[in-house]
């Protein structure tokens, strides 16, 4: 981090969406007194209608006027913050301009995508210039990816105190309720479109090592499918696909990686979604899988995705508040070690995992990169949540009500 007085310790980059609210709501509440916040987007109106809906403290908030495609407003910004939140997107495009403008004013940086070709595209470009400057890229800073990368990190401190040995195989099965917004299905569109036009991307979103920062030192290790067919436990319970894997995955394993392959040389993880017991949990694994195919070939076909664009949330639009606030995720981890040993791990917290939920990850994230300096790891660069503020930011989550704890069985 430069050494350059700031005006503010975090900004709010797309405040007046509908996730930017819900993190400027959350940091209006749960930030230090002292505090110095601003909200920034590209028309000082709609930021300013945003503002006037915070709780009494951000009402003062300053704002700023920056646009993904003013590079000398982005770079003002960045110059003028401690931390940069970045709600702006889909990322792929709109997103690498503010990437750029973090890295090269050495200025903390935090976004919740899940559009793995802009993390990549974003680590090949800024990552040597953000190490120069000091600047941390944290990417994925929602329910994409923060309940599997921290979760993986809190399941290796307990195998690593055991001294059980690496970690071998994990797999996460994956509960939630809540709703979708219309920042998801413009993300979800845009990378399906790009992966039929594109053979490079359609490549990159197979590869399970897509975010490594070493492809070639990778090791041969098989991973699981990302899209398995649905199948049932050894416990009886029923899974399917779970539509995050194909990201969280890829940042776990980068996460591995970065720290030297602390987790395992030879880990293979793999995510799936828990859909029940019994003959409703049968018909719930084959339903969703079919289900997430059709969507996926639905968007790949214009008259299709002209039908789905008339059904789908718009721009700006998202749960309602009822949706958000009894939402909730589960993640529960079942790992054995190289050594045979068998853990188990959670991640879990309340509302709507998507929005309610990510405004928290999302807002202590940002809190993180600002206050807890001496706590985080020493690094900088294009991180993962676990890397990039790790433990710091479990201890945030547990306070604000999420559980993260591991075990052996």
């Amino acid at each position: 981090m430069t050494s350059n007085p700031r005006d503010h310790d975090i900004v709010v980059f797309g405040a007046s969406g509908f996730v930017g609210r819900l993190v400027a709501a959350h940091l209006a509440e749960h930030a230090p007194d002292d505090a110095r916040i601003a909200l920034a987007g590209r028309t000082r109106e709609k930021v300013e209608q945003a503002r006037a809906d915070l709780p009494a403290r951000g009402q003062d908030w300053p704002v700023l006027v920056a646009d993904a495609s003013d590079p000398a407003s982005l770079a003002a910004m960045a110059g003028s913050a401690r931390v940069v939140v970045s709600t702006v997107g889909p990322y792929l495009r709109h997103g690498l301009p503010v990437v750029e403008a973090c890295a090269r004013a050495g200025t903390h940086y935090a976004d919740l995508t899940g559009e793995v070709p802009f993390i990549r595209q974003a680590a090949d470009r800024y990552d040597a210039v953000a190490r120069a400057s000091g600047a941390r890229l944290v990417h994925c800073c929602g329910y994409d990816s923060v309940p599997s990368d921290l979760a993986v990190l809190t399941l290796h401190r307990r195998v690593e105190a055991d001294g059980a040995g690496p970690l071998g195989h994990v797999l996460t099965v994956a509960r939630a309720r809540g709703g979708v917004s219309g920042g998801t299905v413009a993300s979800m569109r845009g990378l399906v479109e790009l992966a039929a036009h594109d053979a490079s991307v359609r490549r990159l979103l197979a590869d399970p090592y897509a975010l490594s920062p070493d492809r070639d030192a990778e090791p041969d290790t098989p991973q699981p499918a990302d899209s398995p067919g649905p199948s049932r436990l050894t416990d009886g319970r029923w899974v399917a696909p779970f539509p995050m894997a194909s990201v969280n995955t890829r940042v776990v394993r980068r996460s591995n990686a970065l720290q030297g392959w602390a987790y395992g040389r030879d880990l293979r993880y793999g995510e799936v979604a828990g859909v029940g017991r019994g003959i409703r949990g049968a018909f719930r694994a084959f339903g969703l899988t079919a289900g997430l195919g059709v969507a996926g070939a639905a968007f790949a076909v214009p008259p299709a995705r002209a039908l789905l664009d008339r059904v789908l949330p718009g721009s700006g639009r998202g749960p309602d508040e009822e949706t958000r606030r009894t939402g909730w995720f589960r993640m529960e981890l079942r790992a054995v070690t190289a050594a045979g040993e068998r853990y188990e791990a959670v991640a879990a917290g309340p509302g709507d995992p998507g929005y309610a939920a990510t405004s928290v990850m999302l807002g202590e994230s940002a809190l993180a990169l600002a206050f807890d300096g001496g706590r985080l790891p020493d690094r900088a660069g294009s991180l993962t949540p676990a890397t990039g503020i790790g433990d710091a930011l479990v201890e945030r989550l547990r306070a604000a009500g999420h559980t993260y704890e591991a075990a052996r069985r």
